[in-house]
This record gives C-alpha cells, structure tokens and sequence, in this order.
C-alpha cells in the first residue's frame, strides 16, 4: 500500500503482520488482538484483519485462516472465496469447529508473546 509512490506507515504495518502470520505453526491458530499486542498496538486488531482480508494475493502465502478472533469465532470466513473455505482449511489442520467456533480454542491458541519472546 502506498500513496504517491510513498511507503506509508499501514504498509509497514500490514508487512509485520504478514510476517507474525507466517510463524504460526501448522494446526495452531491465534488471533487477531494477540498480533495486535505483539507488534505493540494492542487496539489495532481490526488494522490486523484488514492487512489478512489484502494477503490473498501474495506472492508468498499468508496462513491468514489460522487467524480468528478472541472467542476463537472464524470472524473473517467470508474473505475466503466461500463461507466453508476457512474453516475446511482449519479441520484439515485439526482444529475442532461447531457452528463457526473453534472448540478447541484455547489447546490451539498460538501466542506470540510466549513463543516468540
């Protein structure tokens, strides 16, 4: 993202979380406000959902699908093509989800504080 050929901050931003998004393990998910807090803006977890909905077309894959929201809801399925895209993505990675939530939230939870130091 830049404007008038500038790099602009957002795009700074939007590339730290590309790269917290990639170190999330295969069949771990976390989510958008522990990015937030990580990359030391701990309000801007909607900043974070919007810089996964501009991942898709990345030249290097963004597992943005193992992002949710703090209840472990799969708040951003529909940014994926189809409402079940998601969600197939997350159960082939064994996350046990019901009726948009991950049941097994807090067993899968990836937090990059603790991980990442």
């Amino acid at each position: 993202m830049t404007r008038y050929g500038k790099k602009t901050a957002d795009n700074d931003f939007f590339s730290m979380v590309y790269e917290v998004t990639k170190l999330i393990p295969y069949g771990r998910v976390t989510s958008y406000g522990a990015i937030a807090r990580y990359l030391g803006s701990g309000r801007s977890a909607r900043m974070v959902g919007w810089a996964l909905n501009a991942c898709h077309n990345m030249p290097d894959p963004v597992p943005a699908h193992r992002v949710v929201n703090r209840h472990g809801l799969l708040t951003g399925k529909h940014h994926f093509g189809n409402s079940t895209t998601m969600e197939q993505l997350l159960i082939n990675e064994g996350i046990i989800i019901e009726d948009d939530a991950i049941l097994n939230f807090k067993e899968k939870f990836w937090d990059p504080f603790s991980e990442l130091g």
